[in-house]
């Protein structure tokens, strides 16, 4: 179970290709001779690209910062190869499935283990126990990225944070795009009416689909 890593080694040999046009135009392999509007295009493509697509606070984060702020003034000559060193690695590590690590393979077959559990309800027609135990997955694996992306998840007073306002805080720190966001709330109010004996404000299609989406959404976010 991983991130699209078919989606996102594209998206890198992309960027890649840039770097390696720009160098076949070049008499000088750190693009020293090429137009110094050029370079750093290429250069703000890639490190770009590092910032976007590796795991938030990894080494190939890091390093990239580091090269940019060791170069003062900046210099696309000497962070250009670099740079493409670092990106290339990043691929390498999408390509292979190494970006996983031991506790997001952990949480992963938890979290599967559960799911299948909800899925046993609702092919049984109990969908009421299905979509809370779907939706206290989801709720969990929220919290897991929080606890990636270094957001709190307890507010001043020591309480738990709603799964709302995490959901919020999670979009706003680029977890996840609108599209997940809005998904996630949907979700989150199936959750919230069948633990509170809502049980009329949604149907059992709409369990199928929240149990559906929530395995999808921890396959392409991992925690």
């Amino acid at each position: 179970m991983a991130v699209n890593n078919h989606a996102v080694v594209n998206q890198i040999d992309a960027v890649l290709k840039k770097f390696h046009d720009c160098r076949e135009r070049a008499q000088c392999r750190d693009l020293s001779d090429r137009p110094i509007e050029e370079a750093k295009h290429v250069e703000t493509l890639m490190y770009a690209a590092i910032k976007r697509l590796a795991p938030p606070g990894s080494a190939y984060i890091q390093q990239a910062d580091l090269l940019l702020e060791s170069c003062a003034p900046p210099n696309p000559s000497f962070t250009v190869s670099p740079l493409c060193g670092i990106l290339s690695a990043l691929r390498d590590d999408y390509e292979s499935g190494r970006l996983m690590g031991i506790a997001e393979l952990i949480h992963a077959d938890l979290f599967s283990d559960m799911l299948s559990m909800a899925q046993y309800f609702i092919d049984d027609g109990y969908k009421d126990a299905a979509a809370v135990i779907a939706g206290s997955v989801l709720e969990e694996h929220l919290r897991k990225l929080c606890d990636k992306f270094g957001i709190p998840t307890v507010d001043a007073s020591g309480y738990n944070k709603k799964a709302s306002l995490i959901n919020a805080e999670l979009k706003k720190a680029e977890a996840y795009s609108s599209t997940d966001n809005k998904a996630i709330t949907a979700w989150l109010d199936i959750r919230n009416s069948a633990a509170h004996g809502k049980y009329e404000s949604y149907e059992l299609a709409q369990v199928r689909i929240l149990i559906d989406g929530v395995r999808d959404f921890i396959m392409r976010r991992p925690a």
